[in-house]
């Protein structure tokens, strides 16, 4: 494996294909990310291509992790909030392919979707991850807090429910205006 680079992502054919191949993928192995298995071509170019937009848009920032020319991992900063909340944002969509897992890029996503939130002063992050086989260990290592957990909440994509783990982080002391 060669070094890891992050940036954000831009509409593209070739970022739009390797986004719906990362989420396929991760949908047919079990991940919990508001999709159920089998997860079609087309429904998952429409996501992609709904979230690239929204990023030109300014509405979130989608970052991809490259491994060489290939895009290994991703995560998404939400940052279209309402008006009460111009001080945080969300962390969404965190996908690894499965050969590149255990490797350190989820943490990488992590902490560049930091520095940019910071940057955009977003100073409280927020998200949620699947009670069954998500990433509450990697949050949690990185710093989130549990705040708790909603029973039943969703599907699992091969089915049966499971629950969500709410998270949030302060990135910096920041007293509220």
């Amino acid at each position: 494996m060669s070094e890891i680079r992050i940036r954000p992502l831009t509409s593209s054919p070739d970022i739009g294909a390797a986004l719906r191949n990362i989420l396929i993928e991760t949908v047919a192995h079990g991940g919990s990310v508001s999709f159920m298995h089998p997860l079609s071509e087309k429904a998952a170019e429409t996501f992609w291509s709904n979230a690239l937009n929204a990023a030109d848009r300014g509405e979130r920032i989608i970052l991809g992790a490259f491994d060489g020319d290939d895009l290994v991992g991703t995560v998404t900063l939400l940052l279209d909030l309402p008006p009460n909340q111009p001080h945080r944002a969300e962390i969404a969509k965190m996908m690894t392919r499965v050969r590149h897992r255990h490797r350190g890029i989820a943490r990488a996503l992590l902490r560049e979707a930091e520095r940019l939130a910071i940057a955009r002063g977003r100073w409280l992050l927020v998200l949620d991850t699947a009670e069954d086989e998500g990433a509450a260990g990697l949050y949690e290592r990185m710093g989130f807090k549990l705040t708790g957990l909603i029973p039943d909440y969703a599907l699992k994509p091969h089915g049966g429910l499971t629950g969500t783990l709410i998270y949030w982080k302060r990135l910096q002391d920041v007293a509220p205006a």
